[in-house]
């Protein structure tokens, strides 16, 4: 683990203002505690000279004052970043995840965990440990400055001992990475073990393994578990050998001004302001220890992060162009021309595809062929999804709606708004051509009802008829639809075949379906022989 990772910065350029006015806020803190030492020294000397008090109360109070109100700007400075720089790395991640053809994408259960974890772990990286990190190349500085003024020899111990601290800082840190990285192993291992026994858990029970699993799960969590308290059990010594070592600095330079001033070498004021400030020196540097093992996890999640977005050799676009020109002429192109096109899934040995040509204007193409000829993949590969192994393709923009179309965990109006901005008058009118506006009406909080992971809720019919009025919606030239009316009855398939024949008036609608009643109204019909593909 780098002390200071710069990549975060690049990554998320919002990071630097947000962590400089952290930074300052606690360099303020620390200017405001030397302060408070000055003025703590002036009322216990009034006191114990019998002088006048109110002075210097007054100011001992306007100074805890200042450093409450600093403190609790920096917390509320600290929820903010936290969470903004989570979720623009995040953004940033998925960003490149949706603009990386599926398959030059890295594992989904690591991204997954990535995106989860692995970003909310960098709010307190972000929040806590770089700020700290600004205040410990600071405040102990101004703090010995102070000591030199006040006494010189209770700083030159200080000078002589607080070096030590980022030394023995720097030998736990290196344990502790390799420590979080094993845990962070273990803790993707869990994850993707996990996801793929859910996904797996109807064959599992179908054949009687599902308890099997169990203990496997058992097995995997105790693995993370072991790897956690490791992590943990060094944080805690190494917070103990640091708060060792500050504290028997600190009582070196208290005991050697106490023998100076009970020998009368020394007066109250020196050596009181000596007292106070020597902590100040060390108190940033321990917290700095403190923290770096709360923002391990982060560390770790940015590097990650980092190498997975350098993986991809070509450049990642930022999210927002502004070549207004650029988007006008992709939205234009509404015609799709594909010569000799072929696709390898990585790892395999022959085409799924190969010397495919097609072309597809405003109007319905529709594609047939039997299972496994690879219509599917020429969709994915029609919506920029995957890159041709061979030949050429020139495409617009499109809309994919794949067999198994994603349905989130939200509500049905956040589903149908996904990437759109419509109305609700825009919604409903999407649903009623669909068929689907009376069982939305029907439900109990309308547009607002939630649904579950995966359409969780609907039917197989109503899950993909919602997809279709999303992809009404869409203001993408070219519509893909990968069997549409799988899972819908006659009655049904007759309304969506309907509006397909509508939408061809007005986009490049391009259809795979193994049914004959959508071939009436199309005005292209390519057939993929098995004879083009080597399966």
């Amino acid at each position: 683990m780098r002390p200071f990772d710069l990549r975060l910065l690049r990554l998320v350029p919002a990071t630097r203002g947000p962590v400089g006015a952290l930074g300052v806020v606690g360099i303020l803190q620390g200017i405001a505690t030397i302060a408070l030492a000055f003025a703590l020294t002036g009322v216990v000397v009034a006191v114990v000279d019998g002088t006048e008090l109110r002075g210097p109360l007054i100011l001992l109070v306007a100074l805890f004052a200042v450093r409450a109100t600093l403190a609790y700007a920096a917390e509320a400075i600290q929820a903010w970043v936290g969470v903004r720089v989570a979720s623009a790395l995040r953004e940033r991640l998925v960003a490149h995840l949706l603009l990386t053809p599926i398959d030059r994408r890295p594992d989904p259960e690591r991204t997954g965990t990535l995106a989860a974890q692995g970003c909310s772990a960098v709010e307190p990286y972000a929040a806590r440990y770089l700020p700290s990190l600004v205040h410990a190349a600071v405040v102990p500085a101004l703090a010995i400055v102070a000591m030199l003024v006040v006494d010189w020899s209770s700083a030159l111990i200080v000078i002589l001992t607080v070096p030590l601290l980022p030394v023995f800082a720097a030998l736990i840190g290196h344990t502790t990475a390799d420590d979080t990285g094993r845990r962070w192993q273990a803790l993707s291992a869990l994850a993707g073990h996990f996801a793929d026994v859910m996904r797996g858990l109807p064959t599992l029970v179908a054949y009687g393994r599902g308890e099997r699993q169990v203990e496997t799960i058992e097995q995997v969590s105790d693995r993370h578990r072991r790897a956690t308290m490791r992590t943990l059990r060094l944080a805690f010594m190494s917070s103990a050998a640091l708060e060792l070592l500050a504290s028997i600095s600190v009582a070196i330079v208290a005991v050697w001004c106490g023998i100076r001033l009970a020998k009368g070498n020394m007066e109250l004021t020196p050596a009181l302001l000596a007292i106070l400030l020597a902590p100040e020196a060390y108190w940033p540097i321990r917290r700095v220890g403190a923290e770096f093992h709360t923002a391990a996890d982060g560390a770790e999640a940015i590097e990650a992060v980092a190498d997975l977005l350098a993986a991809d050799a070509s450049p990642l676009p930022a999210l927002s162009t502004g070549d207004r020109g650029a988007d006008e002429r992709r939205d234009a192109l509404v015609h799709i021309a594909a010569d000799g096109l072929g696709y390898t899934y990585p790892g395999a040995e022959e085409p799924v595809l190969e010397n495919v040509s097609l072309q597809a204007e405003p109007g319905l193409t529709v594609v047939t062929g039997p299972s496994g000829v690879g219509k599917s993949t020429l969709l994915e590969l029609l919506g920029g999804l995957r890159t041709p192994t061979t030949g050429t393709l020139t495409a617009g923009r499109a809309h994919l709606v794949s067999q198994r179309p994603f349905v989130a965990a939200a509500s049905v109006r956040d589903n149908l708004r996904l990437g759109n901005g419509a109305a609700d008058e825009a919604l409903w009118e999407a649903l009623r051509r669909v068929g689907l506006d009376g069982t939305v009406a029907a439900m109990p909080q309308s547009l607002d009802t939630l649904l579950g992971d995966d359409g969780f809720g609907l039917s197989a019919g109503q899950r993909a008829r919602l997809v279709l009025a999303r992809a009404l919606l869409s203001s993408a030239p070219v519509l893909l639809l990968d069997e549409p009316t799988a899972h819908l009855d006659a009655a049904s398939s007759a309304t969506i075949h309907d509006l397909i024949a509508d939408l061809a008036e007005r986009r490049t609608v391009v259809a795979v379906t193994h049914r004959t009643e959508l071939l009436v109204a199309a005005d292209r019909h390519h057939h993929l022989e098995p004879r083009e593909v080597r399966s």
